[in-house]
Order: structure tokens, then sequence, then C-alpha cells
């Protein structure tokens, strides 16, 4: 039994959760539920990231205090994220007082990596970064994400090394002794590596009040990614505490939009703490509504509680693990959706299990279980990451039952009066079920414990289909 530690991006408290952050959370979930599975022991750690100039300046618009504001929106995301089924074990808030006082004592241990000097560049505030005058020029002075002209700002602030840290962060990345995922976003985060520069890690308190005050200046607060990247070690009690039972993490799921953060940055403080690399970087694509980039302008947003209130929670599961790539940029239509639901989940699962167990509870036919060990390719498939792919393997086996069904005729077999053969035949399928359903529970924890109960023991078939249909 291994110790396994798997992470999600903590959000940033500015906003209500989107579909970005459910698959950070459902992706990280489907990972703890397998290494459980398996019978490793599993800490999963979510949480909030709560300082920045975004957050003061939209507490300022809707004239709440900021802590109020924080503390709002912390309690949306931990419902949100309860309402997902996820099952995480730690959650860290950046406003904790534990936090901030670690945060601090991280500081300190980087000083020799930091200094502090004048600059004068373009500023992002949607992503709370300074641009280089290349990135400015690429991007015609506006930010493609947030769709709003850079800030020219002059500013005193606190700079990482990260020029200290570049050859052995290349070389990690190279030798995959930091695995970034998919192996084409390796290549962009050794691009941009490449190109970094040293790294802002603090404000001026003049212009950003709320945030974590830097040790032994009262003029500036921690920069948000400094304070932020820190939460993975600090919600296991860096530095007092030896985290050496659970760090390095076996796995962070991030978004592909802050994964250079992760990549670059991250590693750089890690470096400089002593500390390992986490076992990999995770990341994962956008969710487009058909074809186009979500956006509030265009009017294309769909809300995670929209879909998950018209066919409930499993079908949201279903979707977004199975139909989102786990790695790339995936489309969401209602159209999909629906079809999905009614030809897969509600034709291929629920009238195979409500099929199955009529015939063998009509029958009287004694299921003797059968216990398998997984299947290789799917070990493999997890293993890897590949959550989508490891879906689709799992579904396969659940569509050649049907076509078994249709083969062997089980009711033929019946209404001949051959119960040996019957009984036989309808084990076989029972049990290719149950092998099925036992690597669907990362992915479907709620079906997949439904379905054991109906074939667990004396076979009896649901009251309700498990997914009506519309």
């Amino acid at each position: 039994m291994a110790k396994v530690y798997i992470t999600t991006a903590i959000p940033y408290m500015n906003g209500a959760p989107h579909i970005g952050h459910a698959m950070d959370y459902c992706l990280a979930d489907v990972c703890a539920r397998y290494h459980k599975m398996i019978g490793d022991e599993v800490r999963f750690s979510a949480g909030t990231d709560e300082h920045g100039n975004k957050i003061e300046q939209k507490a300022r618009e809707l004239g709440v205090p900021v802590k109020q504001y924080v503390d709002e929106n912390v309690e949306k995301f931990k419902e949100f994220i309860n309402k997902l089924g996820v099952e995480y074990t730690d959650f860290v808030r950046t406003t904790d007082a534990d936090h901030e006082r670690r945060v601090q004592e991280i500081w300190k241990k980087l000083s020799p990596y930091i200094y502090k000097a004048k600059y004068a560049g373009w500023y992002c505030t949607g992503c709370e970064r300074y641009v280089t005058e290349k990135e400015y020029e690429e991007n015609d002075g506006v930010c493609p994400d947030h769709q709003k002209p850079y800030e020219k700002f002059e500013e005193e602030n606190y700079y990482l090394k990260i020029s200290e840290f570049k050859d052995e962060i290349r070389a990690a990345i190279e030798s995959d002794e930091l695995l970034i995922l998919p192996e084409f976003r390796k290549k962009e985060m050794l691009a941009l590596l490449e190109e970094s520069p040293d790294v802002s890690i603090s404000r001026p308190k003049s212009q950003l009040d709320w945030g974590v005050p830097v040790p032994g200046d009262e003029n500036q607060v921690m920069y948000v990614w400094m304070d932020a990247l820190a939460n993975y070690i600090t919600v296991l009690g860096y530095p007092e505490n030896d985290i050496s039972e659970w760090w390095p993490a076996t796995a962070e799921f991030v978004g592909k939009d802050i994964l250079r953060f992760h990549s670059i940055i991250w590693p750089a403080m890690l470096i400089g703490l002593k500390l390992p690399f986490p076992k990999a970087l995770v990341s994962h694509g956008m969710v487009l509504s058909n074809g186009q980039k979500m956006s509030k302008s265009i009017g294309n947003v769909v809300g995670p509680m929209e879909v998950i209130e018209k066919h409930g929670l499993e079908a949201f599961r279903y979707y977004f693990l199975r139909h989102i790539d786990t790695f790339d940029d995936s489309d969401f239509t209602w159209e999909k959706f629906e079809n999905a639901y009614n030809n897969e989940l509600a034709n291929d699962l629920g009238n195979l299990v409500q099929r199955l167990a009529t015939m063998i509870h009509k029958n009287n036919i004694e299921i003797k279980i059968e216990d398998r060990e997984l299947a290789a390719e799917y070990l493999e498939l997890m293993n890897n990451f590949e959550f989508s792919k490891a879906f689709d393997y799992v579904w396969e086996r659940i569509q050649n039952i049907n076509r078994k069904i249709d083969e062997e005729k089980p009711w033929m077999l019946a209404k001949s009066g051959e119960v040996e053969k019957l009984s036989l035949c309808l084990n076989g399928l029972a049990n290719e079920l149950l092998f099925a359903n036992k690597m669907l529970l990362p992915f479907l924890p709620e079906t997949a414990t439904k379905i054991a109960d109906v074939f667990g023991g004396e076979v009896t078939p649901p009251e309700q289909p498990l997914f009506p249909k519309n």
C-alpha cells in the first residue's frame, strides 16, 4: 500500500464556480478513488486562493468587507465541491492563520534567492502578473484571456531569481523528473521557461493591502502566486513539520491556463526550499461550448449546476469524464449531452442492468460472484492519468455485454427449459458486468454502488431505471 497525495489548483475567490473548476475537482476525485480502490492510502487537498487585487476590487465594488466577501465565496465553493461528490481530506484557505504564518517562513527560507528592484512594465490584473514586452506586442496590448488592455505599472517589488533555477527546472522537465502531462504541454512549458524573467513576488501595500505581509517589510505584501502555490505544502504542515510521508505529491491537477506558474515558479520555489518536485503536473484543457470558448459576452457559458440539475450528478460526471478529453480541449453542447445520456447511460448501462437483473430474478438463478483482478490495460491507463481513455475502455466492455446478450439469447434458453445452460450464461454475463462495474467505480461511484448492490446477493431488479430516458 502506497501513500498518495493529490492536489487541485485552488480557485480564486472573485467569482462563482465554473466548468473549469469542476474538471479540476472531478479528475482529482477519479484519481483519489482509483488509488483507494487499489488499496493505497490517499490524502486529497483542495482549497481557496483569497488574496490579491481582483478580490479587493470586487469587494470594494460590492461595498462589503473583503474578509466577508471571501468567506461567502468559500462557502459557495465548498458546497459546489460537495455537490460534485468529491471526497477531499484536506481544505486550505490562504487566509488561514497557519497558512499565512507558514508562507512567511517559506519566504524567509527563500530569501537568498529574493531581491528588491524597481520595475516599469505591463501588468494584467486578471492574470495577476506582469507580461514581457514580447507578449505585449504579440497580443497588441490586450490580454487574450481577459480582453482588457494591459496596464503600465512602475513599482518597487521583490523578485524571485528564476534565472538561478532555469537549468535545473529544464533538466527536470526534459527527464520527466517533473512530469508534465500531456506531452505537448511539456514542449510549451520548456519554451516559456527559456523566456521567463525573474518573477515579481510582491506588491507595494499602497497598491494592494489585501495580502500576506512580507517578513521584515511592512510596506510590501506577497504577490498572489507566491502565496497561493505554497498551499500544497503548508496544508501538510510545512515548514515546521516533516512532510516526507506525503510529499512529493503523486499528482497536481491544474487547468492549462495556470500550468506555466506550476511549471516555472513552483519548481523554482521547491528548488530553493530543497524539496522534491511533484511527481506529475496533470493539465486539462478547456471545455468549449459548441466549438467556442465559453464567454459571458457571447452568452454561451454552461454552468455545472445547470447540467447537474437537468439529469443529476452521475450524468454530469459521465459526460465530463468520458466525452471531455482528460488532456485536450473538448466540446459540450446540450444535444451531445442528451445523446450521451439517452443512448449510452440510459440504454447501454441502465437498460443492461434492468434486463439482466430481471432475467436472473425471473428464472431464480443463483449468481456466484468471481473475484477478478483489474484489467492490465485499465491499470496502465489509470496509472498514466489517461482517465477519458480508461472510461472508454470500461464502456467498451459494457457495450460488449449488451452484444453478448443479443448473441447468446438467454431468453431462448429459458423458453426451452435449458436451466444449466441458462445459469452458466447469466452467471457469465453478470460477472462480466460486475467486472466492468468495478472499474467504473472511480468515475460513477453512486451508480457503481447501486449495480454492486443489485447483483451482490439475491438479485432484484431496480424499482426505477438507473437512468430514466427523456
